[in-house]
């Protein structure tokens, strides 16, 4: 009779271990793999007993290859995400290294981003040991200690952060100081966010179009996700031209549902701006979009589209930029996070820049509005509370 217990190879088993160990998940491991979450556990656990050996599920050299390839693919994607976010500290010193590290040592292998970042393992170890070991109960952070993670919360938002959400990010990483502390050592080391600076608008509102009564009369709060968007154009200069910017603006959660970049402000920048968002989204018919009076929101073409999706167009009075402060105040984050002081050579590479931060505003920037949380954590506590409800 054949033998019924088929193998995997040694290489194989002590490969997915050795993932494991490095710092990844179970689930993700197993699934890189293609093999089952409770397979690995036991591996784990035999590994950790000294007693790990080839018995299991055969293991074909195409098998081995595809499992090879499938954690090559993880690891570049890893290490790609991992320079995307960690970019501003690469040129920074060890000590602020190692705080970006442990600040992200559950997202990614702590090997891997060191290997990313161009430090050594063994020494942030050793940092981190020498800091478990000097710590007292209740023991006041140094200031030293303090601004190397002020640094790294500043870095990771590319300047963006002031001192207020610098403070809220430390609280929710668990370092508990007070916000005059916070404020106090940004100031007395240069720690600032990048200034605001005023922006002239695009908005051409000499034309013989149909305009829309102001429905949304400033009510930037609603009761639910896609009760009301807001839209708006604005501009960046690159060495090949004006690359136009429209985003579709959830005023409920603050999270950019759509956008749309073209070297034009013709009707089509706007109008594939609301389709990626109904396309997105698929709301339900009577959710009001507001804008300002520009021809391209009053033209036939996005009217009727607008109509098709069952929505209600809304737009601002002549020349109050405050009917629509949210989209606004979303220009000036963006141009102060990552537009003012930037050269540009192409419009793709502003595009680049663009579409790394309203990924980074969606899921990581804190928005005081919302208390302190990322647009998308807020509608995922949202929904969260609903469900408790209905429960």
């Amino acid at each position: 009779m054949g033998n019924r217990r088929a193998r995997y190879t040694q290489e194989f088993m002590i490969e997915a271990v050795r993932m494991v160990r490095g710092g990844q998940s179970m689930a993700a491991v197993a699934k890189i793999l293609g093999i089952s979450p409770k397979t690995l556990h036991n591996w784990v656990k035999a590994d950790a007993a000294g007693k790990l050996n080839g018995a299991g599920k055969q293991t074909s050299p195409e098998q081995m290859e595809i499992a090879r390839l499938r954690a090559e693919l993880a690891r570049v994607k890893m290490e790609r995400d991992i320079l995307e976010k960690g970019h501003g500290v690469l040129r920074k010193g060890v000590g602020l290294k190692y705080a970006w590290i442990e600040l992200h040592s559950r997202q990614w292998p702590v090997s891997l981003t060191c290997q990313v970042l161009g430090v050594s393992p063994s020494g942030y170890h050793a940092r981190k040991a020498r800091d478990v070991d000097t710590e007292r109960p209740r023991r006041r952070i140094s200031n030293d200690a303090l601004l190397v993670h002020i640094k790294a919360v500043h870095a990771e938002s590319k300047g963006e952060y002031g001192w207020p959400r610098v403070w809220k990010k430390l609280l929710a990483q668990g370092i508990r100081v007070s916000k005059d502390r916070v404020q106090r050592l940004m100031k007395l080391h240069g720690v600032k966010a990048k200034t605001k600076r005023r922006f002239k608008a695009t908005t051409d509102s000499r034309h013989n179009l149909p305009v829309a009564p102001n429905l949304l009369q400033r009510d930037f709060s609603p009761a639910r996700p896609d009760q009301a968007w807001s839209t708006d154009i604005t501009y960046l200069w690159t060495d090949e031209g004006w690359l136009y910017l429209t985003v579709i603006l959830d005023l409920f959660s603050r999270q950019v549902v759509g956008w749309s970049m073209q070297p034009h402000m013709r009707t089509e920048l706007v109008s594939d701006a609301l389709r990626m968002a109904w396309f997105r989204r698929r709301p339900e018919a009577g959710l009001i979009v507001h804008s300002d009076r520009g021809s391209q929101y009053c033209s036939h073409d996005f009217q009727d589209l607008l109509k098709g999706y069952g929505m209600h167009s809304s737009m601002s009075r002549k020349g109050n930029c405050w009917d629509n402060a949210p989209t606004e105040s979303l220009w000036g984050s963006l141009k102060r996070a990552r537009i003012l002081g930037q050269r540009f050579a192409t419009r793709r590479e502003a595009m680049d820049e663009v579409i790394n931060w309203l990924n980074f505003y969606n899921h990581s920037r804190l928005h005081s509005t919302l208390g302190y949380v990322s647009p998308m954590q807020f509608e995922q506590d949202w929904y969260a509370a609903q469900n408790q409800r209905v429960a």
